[in-house]
């Protein structure tokens, strides 16, 4: 009789189901599980199954599995065994089996794991079996094999007793490895429970071994030791190290305690680095033979050298805020796997997990896994993004995993937790390791890593780049060193315990890293915020005041906000698109665009706009910058009161823009003209490219830079076209010619006529376009690459060229706006051609014997590029620009000047579409150093808007008109080609232009033009002419007495407002000054409850008005209120020494005939009628 006849003699079947389930498990058990215990190779020391029969061992298998079955007395058909290999090849997603469920128990099991974890499934239920043998595998991982192969066990209580035996698995999960590695490393076991042992060895306890000393005794020993000496040591288990590879010897170390000693054991035997899986802190164990080690491998510390932890304690260090970390022990369960590359985790959704300080684990944590810690730091905000509880683990701290988490994968693709992998994973705890830094800064680390993820791959940056970008990132913003090399030994086994995490810093204000989007859409939010339209002073404004003034307004808010975390932004500059609403320069990332004001620092020292080439396509890191939010309302409001109420605005827009200067960028991967321009400067190689996806002509023009610049200076040739490399596969021709540029037009659109190449492309119509005259410095250089922003070679200067041309941009060409400035050297450079001719302008054409002063003209086509060069061999002119005075004291009608923006207004507002938006018109006040100041008005219905037109900045302002208003003042208006550049930032929310000139009355009063329109007087107060108070209606402006006075308005809105007028003389002549609004209490010396309680006063009459200098005007003169202010308008208080700014009216009377009668007589003379000026400051 057969061994197959045998074994189903066994049972008694009641079905052909049964008989083929036994048939199978008799032909696995023969194919996988006999081979591996009777195989060729010997068996391991203490395999009890040699020599097993098979169908002994069959029904062993059945017997064990009808055990653990829910019904005990059926053969489970419904289950199928499953060699490892199948397992490991075949089961691509995670899944539980578990031989004792009942169908409810599996649903209620479901159940409670998925709300234990909300937003996860619960892993699926699979009837599958699994039989092989434990076998210690390498680094003292456990391995389940049978004779297809072999995959990773991890158990939650191991015991050796398991180790080369026959096991069968009632319950376990199988979690798969997405990553393309080998078979036996594609997943992996969790055993849940017990494995049942399918022929048991003899039962083995943990009683101490005859011989065993306790700890005490053991480190009694050690004191008097002969080395070599054997023994053997029962104690409980204080501590257990990670595992270590050093050297490619692997080990591990754990502590034997009773009530008063310690003893380490430092376990270096391949044979028993399978311990670290059996060994945790609470254990006792009974550890023999072992070797006495070296006095520093093994000591005892007695207990009264033990004293409590240190409490928490700040210390000063390089502006950081120190603190010492509490050692704890801490059970939880993994809520969030927060970067499983990084080492990170949330426990109970409160306290965070840092395991980066540790050689990695072999099995990662799994969001719903109970962990047990022992010996972990606890540090208190080490880092603002992260959870202020966090717990970190150094190589004296224990991990164990205590109950497998019963749940998958996210129940939604798309969920909002974070990333469960850190990019190019494992490379952010490689680099902690080499360089040793400090925990705040590795975690600031990971959550910067994790946030580029988002908003750079994979558009800008490699996925791999991100954690080396983020590590150079954190060395620039924190800059702090290393701590040195790390003593593994030290933290292993020293008392006083000290590691990298004893001590750690705090900073509750460390840079905060944001997304050009998440800017954006934050800085929009935040700027129609209804407590934002109007500050608090706008309350005494009437509603046409209420409305201008809300036209347009502006916020600004640096990158280092007061009381909040300071920002960073990370993108790359890049040149405006064709339909973008600025011509400025954008930073850009994954997510969006940003227009961009960008200055620069000259050679001299000043300051000006862009015009380096050479930052397009840098990725950069801003710190230092301004935001700024320019809101443009179109609005009815009646009244302040009714700000909040949005049916009064009928239309609205707001525009964001950074302002920032070059200088404060750090570059984190340069263009390739950026390595050029930085080469020339003698820079270091540690700002070389760290992965950007350059392209394939950028490489290739990298690559043969060298050999191009050689052949450049072998080719001479007298022709216009000088040849510096020849023109192959993979080459790409070009032509180019340096010019400098003089004069620069404004940017608008224009009615053009598409050229040959473009009327194909597009129709007819506005376009974008501007002009630039330029010097051409020499000839027409051939190419055979791309030479960029390299240096000038002698080639493009052999022939002295005194030729002007016209450069026209227009499309795509016009994008090169915000980086041509005048003064600057540029190239030109045409590609895909070797024709001289292209880049040869076009002259006009005249009539015999008509002399023409024109320019050639030559059409910037889109395909062409600008690069900035250097100037070694030529020297720019720097242009020369007028101030405000000059603009003031010259005659030119046509004026190029810089100024400081001192005032803004919009003039109009149109709901059309036009390149300003809603603000069409706008009034400028500028200023110099001097304090004089002009008015500017711009009409920006044809051109795209600029920002930067900000109180504070300073503004290049070319091609603008200078006029003489009827009443002598002068003004500047804009042309359709006039150009405004921004080239100095200010502080615009605390910007105060320059102090006016100070002024004398007498020869301010007959000066005939008005070239000095603001200044500085300081004079006396001789008497007191006028004074009003009334409430008014905010819609029509009458007397508000209870309600509006007004019979045709019935409003119930108020606003309290308030004209004085004073003759001041300051011994060179007299002017009467007018005060309004706010300056009217200063004037008058009240305190601001003395004016708040005036306001109540007039309530009830609605108005006064008083007369000092005539009573006999006043009509009730027993009235208290106006002997009140008749008293205060002649005290010696309001008749005072005065400092103030005024501005002088433009309705200046001029001398004028008056009779006089004195007895009989009548005199005729002429009257100067008294300077009329406006206070707007009172120092």
């Amino acid at each position: 009789m057969d061994s197959l006849q045998l074994f189903l003699d066994q049972f008694q079947l009641s079905g052909e189901a049964e008989t083929g389930w036994l048939k199978q498990v008799f032909r696995f058990v023969s194919q996988h599980l006999e081979p591996k215990l009777s195989g060729h190779a010997p068996p391991p020391a203490g395999d009890v199954m040699t020599g097993v029969c098979v169908d002994q061992l069959s029904v062993c298998v059945v017997k064990k599995i009808q055990e653990n079955m829910c019904v005990t007395h059926l053969l489970p058909v419904s289950y199928r065994l499953v060699s490892v290999f199948e397992l490991v090849s075949q089961q691509h997603q995670a899944c539980v089996s578990n031989t004792s469920w009942s169908t409810n128990q599996q649903r209620a099991w479901a159940k409670e794991a998925e709300l234990s974890l909300p937003g996860h499934l619960a892993l699926p239920r699979v009837n599958l079996l699994l039989i092989g043998c434990l076998r210690e595998g390498g680094a003292g991982e456990w391995r389940l094999t049978d004779a297809s192969g072999s995959v990773r066990c991890e158990c939650l209580s191991p015991s050796p007793l398991w180790l080369n035996h026959p096991v069968f698995l009632p319950h376990w999960n199988y979690i798969p490895h997405n990553a393309p590695v080998q078979d036996e490393a594609r997943g992996y076991l969790e055993l849940i429970g017990s494995p049942v042992l399918l022929c048991p060895g003899p039962e083995q306890g943990l009683a101490p071994s005859p011989g065993a000393v306790g700890v005490r005794e053991a480190a009694g020993l050690l004191d008097n030791r002969a080395r070599g000496q054997r023994v053997s040591v029962f104690g409980l288990v204080g501590s257990v190290c990670p595992q270590l590879v050093v050297a490619g010897t692997a080990f591990f170390c754990f502590w034997l305690t009773d009530e008063t000693h310690t003893v380490r054991v430092l376990v270096k035997d391949r044979s028993r680095l399978c311990w670290t899986q059996c060994v945790y802190v609470g254990d006792a164990h009974t550890d023999t033979p072992l070797d006495t080690p070296p006095p520093l491998m093994m000591s005892h510390i007695d207990d009264e050298d033990c004293q409590e932890v240190e409490p928490e304690r700040d210390v000063n260090q390089s502006g950081f805020r120190m603190k010492k970390s509490r050692v704890i022990s801490y059970q939880g369960t993994v809520t969030t796997v927060v970067s499983e590359g990084a080492g990170l985790y949330v426990i109970d959704r409160k306290v965070g997990l840092c395991l980066a300080y540790q050689p990695t684990l072999r099995r990662k944590l799994r969001a719903g896994d109970s962990v047990e810690l022992h010996h972990v730091h606890f540090l208190y905000r080490p880092c603002p993004d992260f959870p202020p509880s966090m717990l970190c683990s150094c190589l004296r701290s224990s991990l164990r995993v205590t109950t497998f988490s019963r749940v998958g994968g996210s129940s939604s693709s798309s969920s909002s937790s974070p990333d469960s992998s850190c990019p190019g994973d494992g490379v952010l705890p490689r680099l902690l390791l080499e360089k040793n830094m400090g925990v705040s800064e590795y975690l600031w680390t990971c959550h910067l890593s994790s946030q580029l993820t988002h908003s750079l791959v994979p558009t800008v940056l490699k996925q791999q780049c991100v954690c080396v970008l983020s590590w150079k990132l954190m060395e620039c913003v924190w800059r702090r060193g290393g701590g040195g090399r790390r003593d593994i030994y030290s933290e292993m086994l020293d008392e006083p315990h000290s590691c990298p995490l004893s001590q750690y810093s705090t900073n509750p204000t460390v840079h905060q890293s944001i997304s050009v989007s998440e800017l954006s859409r934050s800085l929009q939010s935040e700027s129609w915020s209804s407590g934002s339209l109007l500050s608090s002073g706008g309350s005494g404004l009437t509603r046409s005041q209420i409305n201008s003034a809300l036209a347009w307004s502006f916020r600004t808010q640096t990158g280092d906000r007061p009381g909040q975390r300071p920002l960073l932004v990370v993108g790359v500059l890049e040149l405006p698109s064709e339909t973008s609403d600025h011509q400025t320069l954008q930073l850009r990332d994954g997510t969006g665009g940003v227009a961009c004001v960008v200055t620069e620092t000259e050679e001299e020292g000043g300051q000006r706009s862009a015009f380096n080439t050479a930052w397009i396509g840098c990725l950069v890191c801003v710190q230092q910058f301004t935001m700024v939010t320019e809101r443009f309302l179109q609005s009815d409001f009646p009244s302040y009161q009714h700000l909040d109420q949005d049916q009064y605005i009928t239309h609205k827009h707001c525009r964001v823009y950074l302002q920032f200067s070059l200088d404060h960028l750090h570059i984190l991967s340069p263009s390739v003209a950026m390595v050029i321009h930085l080469s020339q400067k003698g820079e270091e190689s540690r700002r070389d490219v760290t992965g950007r996806k350059h392209s394939v002509e950028e490489e290739e023009e990298t690559e043969g830079a060298a050999t191009a610049e050689k052949k450049r200076r072998r080719e001479a040739s007298s022709s216009v076209t000088v040849t510096t490399g020849p023109v192959g596969s993979g080459s790409r021709p070009c032509v180019s010619m340096v010019i400098r540029v003089e004069q620069k037009e404004g940017v608008a659109w224009r009615n053009l006529v598409p050229g040959p190449k473009e009327a194909g492309l597009k129709e007819a119509g506005l376009t974008l376009c501007f002009s630039v005259r330029a010097a051409v410095i020499g000839p027409v250089v051939s190419w055979g690459r791309d030479p960029k922003n390299r240096p000038m070679t002698d080639r493009e200067m052999e022939t002295e060229s005194r030729d002007k041309v016209v450069l026209v941009l227009s499309g795509g060409s016009a994008r090169w706006f915000p980086l041509l400035q005048p003064g600057g050297l540029y190239r030109l450079t045409a590609p895909n051609t070797q024709d001289p001719s292209v880049l040869i302008g076009c002259g006009v054409s005249g009539r015999k014997g008509v002399e023409l002063h024109t320019d050639s003209t030559l059409q910037v086509q889109s395909d062409w590029r600008l690069h900035t060069v250097t100037r070694p061999l030529l020297q720019a002119l720097s242009p020369t620009h007028l101030s405000v005075s000059d603009v003031l004291d010259c005659r030119s009608e046509l004026v190029c000047f810089q100024a400081q923006v001192c005032d803004r207004i919009s003039l109009n507002n149109r709901t059309s579409d036009s390149g300003a938006g809603v603000c069409a018109g706008v009034r400028l006040t500028v200023c110099d150093q001097s304090g004089r100041s002009l008015q500017l008005y711009l009409d920006l219905s044809h051109t795209p808007y600029p920002p930067g037109l900000l109180p504070g900045n300073t503004l290049l302002l070319s091609g603008f008109r200078r006029r003489v208003s009827r009443s002598g003042g002068v003004y500047c208006s804009s042309l359709p080609l006039s150009s405004i550049t921004v080239v100095s930032l200010g502080d615009v929310s605390s910007a105060r232009p320059p102090p006016a000139p100070m002024m004398h009355l007498g020869v301010w009063a007959v000066s005939r033009e008005q070239r000095c329109i603001v200044g500085q007087v300081r004079g006396h107060v001789v008497c007191f002419l006028f004074l009003q108070l009334e409430w008014s209606c905010s819609l029509c402006g009458s007397v508000f007495i209870q309600t509006c006075s007004s019979p045709r308005c019935r409003s119930s809105s108020s606003v309290f407002q308030s004209k004085a007028k004073i003759v001041v003389d300051d011994g060179t002549g007299e002017a009467h000054l007018w005060f309004s609004g706010a300056l009217v209490r200063p004037l008058l010396g009240l305190a601001d409850s003395q004016w708040e309680g005036l306001q109540r006063a007039l309530r009830v009459r609605g108005h006064v008005r008083v007369y000092p200098r005539g009573r006999s005007l006043v009509c009730d003169p027993d009235d208290p209120l106006l002997h009140f202010l008749l008293c205060v308008c002649s005290s010696h208080v309001v008749c005072r020494q005065l400092s103030l700014t005024c501005r002088k009216q433009n309705n200046q009377r001029s001398e004028e005939m008056k009779r006089f009668s004195r007895g009989e007589r009548d005199f005729m003379t002429r009257v100067t009628p008294p300077l009329q000026l406006t206070c707007t400051h009172l120092h």
